[in-house]
């Protein structure tokens, strides 16, 4: 189907509603009518006139579980996420700051890393947080994340000059996380694919994957990020024909996925070179590249992120886990945690974030686990602060077991 085209796959909906009973919001909050509604019946509508658009599409946090569970492979997160961008009102008011600073990483991080110490405090004091509660609309209750004093590209710079040396060669594609507020991911990342004579190269330029300014309204900075991702994609694919790995579920997801059908950016000459790292390391494994690994005698349950089980990713990253010896996985049923990304931030919508993560949190309380593990930096924040189980990336499992 042409990127030009209309979305017209809501005709394949056969109204089962399956989607809104697998919708967390749904279930947590009474005002969101469910994405059945939203998506498919409220497409035919506003089709015909615009003014069938409805502000409760904001309540939609694009987990993508509709998608996941609809029957007939309708893109109802995507039908959503598209009449946001076509029709939705952005007036300029203090939410929308708040909106454009959770969702502008790259500027973000930019700014804050130099001074992380400074404003890692400044973010932390409850009288600051009662603050941004009372005016921007930042839930008080709500820790904003970490940032690092130092990003993981000029770490990468300073210690990695000899990569270009090993015998395969993968770029990464570490999106805002690891960069500004967790280099050590990608510190574990280049141990591991070392230990099995990889070579990590980093793109000459990315930006932020587009995800958090999807769901925060900024569509055309999206593209532009989209555009300029996938120019740099081609260059490394024609440079080394390398595959572009990425350590997050969900920028894995949206540089694939949601580039062509959201932000109607082709990817179409790089999308099968994009690989979540666990599905990537799995072949390596069962290729015979196995890095030698020591027991981790411990107990972890997993997490599998909302954006991971909508491609099926997550059989990869569990497989991967069992392949780890001394290790006791436990796999917690399929549910969201409920952050969203930037969703369980906002001031309107804690009270349905926590509600949808709160029996997940009950079961990882009564687990008695040494970590919780998940693939989803939001999910990772999200599980730490209601539990305060240590939540790692299993790839920072694999560099602890790596000899």
């Amino acid at each position: 189907m042409s990127l030009l085209k209309k979305d017209t796959s809501f005709d394949q909906c056969i109204k089962c509603t399956v989607c809104t009973v697998y919708c967390p919001v749904a279930k947590a909050n009474p005002e969101y009518p469910g994405p059945k509604q939203c998506g498919p019946d409220g497409e035919r509508l506003r089709i015909k006139s615009p003014e069938f658009y409805d502000e409760i599409l904001k309540l939609c946090t694009n987990c993508k579980r509709c998608e996941t569970a609809c029957p007939s492979g309708v893109k109802i997160g995507d039908m959503i996420a598209v009449a946001r961008d076509e029709h939705a009102k952005m007036p300029l008011n203090i939410k929308t700051i708040r909106d454009f600073v959770l969702s502008h990483t790259d500027l973000m991080g930019t700014v804050a890393t130099p001074f992380a110490p400074i404003v890692n405090t400044i973010t932390s004091i409850k009288p600051v947080k009662k603050i941004m509660h009372k005016t921007i609309g930042v839930h008080d209750h709500k820790s904003l994340p970490k940032y690092s004093h130092g990003t993981f590209r000029r770490w990468y710079k300073q210690n990695c000059t000899s990569q270009a040396l090993y015998p395969q060669q993968v770029h990464y594609f570490h999106g805002c996380f690891v960069n500004y507020n967790h280099p050590q991911l990608g510190k574990d990342f280049v141990k591991v694919m070392n230990a099995m004579s990889i070579g990590v190269q980093l793109l000459d330029k990315e930006k932020c994957c587009g995800v958090p300014l999807i769901a925060n309204g900024f569509f055309d900075k999206a593209k532009k990020n989209a555009k300029l991702n996938v120019r740099n994609f081609e260059a490394a694919i024609e440079k080394y024909n390398s595959s572009i790995v990425s350590t997050s579920s969900t920028c894995s997801f949206t540089l694939r996925e949601e580039y062509p059908h959201v932000l109607k950016v082709d990817n179409a000459n790089v999308a099968d070179k994009i690989e979540y790292v666990t599905r990537f390391l799995l072949k390596q494994f069962m290729n015979g590249n196995t890095p030698k690994m020591k027991p981790i005698n411990k107990k972890i349950v997993y997490h599998t992120p909302c954006h991971l089980e909508r491609t099926g990713g997550n059989l990869y990253t569990i497989e991967l886990l069992k392949m780890i010896p001394g290790l006791e996985v436990v796999v917690l049923d399929s549910q969201c945690c409920g952050l969203a990304g930037t969703y369980g931030f906002k001031t309107e919508n804690y009270d349905t974030s926590i509600a949808i993560g709160e029996s997940l949190f009950k079961t990882i309380r009564q687990s008695n686990a040494d970590f919780a593990i998940t693939d989803c930096e939001t999910c990772k924040w999200q599980i730490e602060e209601n539990t305060q189980l240590e939540t790692i990336h299993p790839i920072s499992l694999l560099a602890m077991a790596i000899q």
